[in-house]
C-alpha cells in the first residue's frame, strides 16, 4: 500500500514509522504530484507533516482533502496543536513520534479508504506485496507477476532465511496436487530474478544441492 508524504524531505522517524506498518512511502512536494504519480490502485493515505512551516502544511492538506479521495493524516508537534483547529484532515498523530500509534492510525485510515489494511501488505526492503490486490512493487515502482510468480514471491517473503528444496517449494506454493518436475520452480525462480531486477536478484540464493533461500 501506497502513502504520499508531504514535505519531500520528511522526518526520518516518520518515514520508518509508515514503512514498518506496511507502507511504501513516496516523497511529494506539489499537490499535483499527488495525481500525476498515483500509483495503481490509488494512495492508500496521504501524510502531511508539518514541520517549521504548519501553515503551509495544513494549506497542503486542504488542497489534498478537496481534491484527493485518499485519507489525510497530519503529523504535528504538540506544540501545533491549536494550528490543528478546524482543520481539514481525517486524523493526525503529535510527536515525538510513536511507532505504534503511526501504524494503528494510519491502519485504520488507510482500511477506510481502500478495504485493505495495511496487515495485509508485506514488504522486505524496499519489496511490497499486497495480499489483497495481488499487486506487488520494488522501489515503488509495481512489477507484473503471474499468478504463481506472485505466490512464489509471498512464500518466499514470508519465510525469509529459511532453506527450501525444490520439492518443499512444489507442495507449499503449487499444491500437493501439482505433478510437475523441480525445473518448475527453477524457471519461476529465474523470472522472479529477472523481475526484480539486477540489484535485488541476489535476495534468491541458491543453495548448492538443496534449494533456494530468500532474504
Amino acid at each position: 500500500m501506497f502513502a504520499a508524504i508531504h514535505p519531500e524531505e520528511p522526518s526520518p522517524a516518520l518515514v520508518a514509522a509508515l514503512r514498518a506498518a506496511g507502507f511504501t512511502t513516496v516523497s511529494v512536494s506539489e499537490v499535483s504530484a499527488i495525481t500525476d504519480s498515483e500509483p495503481e490502485g490509488g494512495w492508500g493515505l496521504v501524510v502531511v507533516e508539518l514541520g517549521e512551516r504548519p501553515t503551509n502544511g495544513l494549506a497542503f492538506a486542504r488542497r489534498v482533502a478537496e481534491g484527493c479521495p485518499a485519507p489525510v493524516l497530519v503529523v504535528a508537534a504538540r506544540s501545533q496543536t491549536l494550528d490543528l483547529a478546524d482543520a481539514p484532515f481525517d486524523d493526525f498523530v503529535l510527536g515525538p513520534l510513536d511507532a505504534d500509534e503511526v501504524r494503528v492510525r494510519a491502519a485504520r485510515l488507510a482500511l477506510g479508504s481502500t478495504g485493505s489494511a495495511a496487515e495485509e501488505v508485506v514488504t522486505f526492503k524496499d519489496l511490497t506485496l499486497n495480499l489483497a490486490t495481488y499487486q506487488a512493487a520494488v522501489g515503488g515502482v509495481p512489477i507484473d507477476l503471474t499468478f504463481m510468480e506472485y505466490e512464489l514471491l509471498r512464500f518466499f517473503v514470508t519465510n525469509t532465511g529459511r532453506v527450501w528444496t525444490r520439492e518443499q517449494l512444489l507442495n507449499r506454493v503449487w499444491g500437493y496436487d501439482y505433478y510437475g518436475g523441480a525445473r518448475t520452480v527453477d524457471v519461476h525462480v529465474r523470472r522472479l530474478r529477472s523481475k526484480l531486477g539486477e540489484e535485488r536478484a541476489s535476495w534468491i540464493a541458491t543453495v548448492r544441492s538443496v534449494g533456494y533461500r530468500f532474504g
